[in-house]
């Protein structure tokens, strides 16, 4: 076990939720998660990351899969300008390689925001570390250990 999954898996154990995590091949793209789940595309929970380009972090906005970040509602949560993320500067804050970025289990502390249209949903699905392993949980449960702000930053 990859010590990113170790890791998402101890932030939901500590959290004292069960993990329910999922090996899958097709779990890089939100489409290819969903269909080797068998749920609907806006069940899965993407990880978007910016840069803020004031502030320098890292700001992660979880976003339903079928869904598209506005790049202006995202700036204006975030209350600073919002560039890309690049590879150094998200594994730095969250210790995750682009394309499994969980929304939990992250090194350090991140500000996090969560698309309304993921509390829709009685299960939602979300990356578990790696391009490979997804888990499930409840939108309350993540925005809970994200202590993220439930907003609309989409398209």
């Amino acid at each position: 076990m990859s010590k990113s999954l170790k890791r998402v898996r101890a932030a939901l154990e500590a959290a004292g939720l069960t993990p329910n995590i999922v090996e899958t091949a097709q779990a890089r793209t939100a489409a290819g998660a969903a269909h080797a789940i068998g749920c609907e595309i806006d069940q899965i929970a993407k990880s978007i990351i910016f840069a803020g380009e004031t502030s320098g972090e890292a700001i992660l906005f979880i976003t339903a899969g079928g869904n598209q970040v506005d790049a202006a509602k995202a700036a204006a949560l975030a209350c600073e300008p919002l560039g890309k993320a690049d590879a150094a500067l998200i594994r730095a804050q969250t210790g995750f390689a682009i394309g499994g970025v969980s929304p939990v289990g992250h090194k350090n502390p991140i500000r996090a925001f969560l698309d309304p249209k993921l509390q829709e949903f009685d299960v939602i699905w979300a990356a578990a570390g790696t391009p490979n392993h997804v888990f499930s949980s409840l939108a309350a449960e993540i925005c809970e250990l994200t202590s993220c702000q439930v907003s609309d930053f989409t398209k």
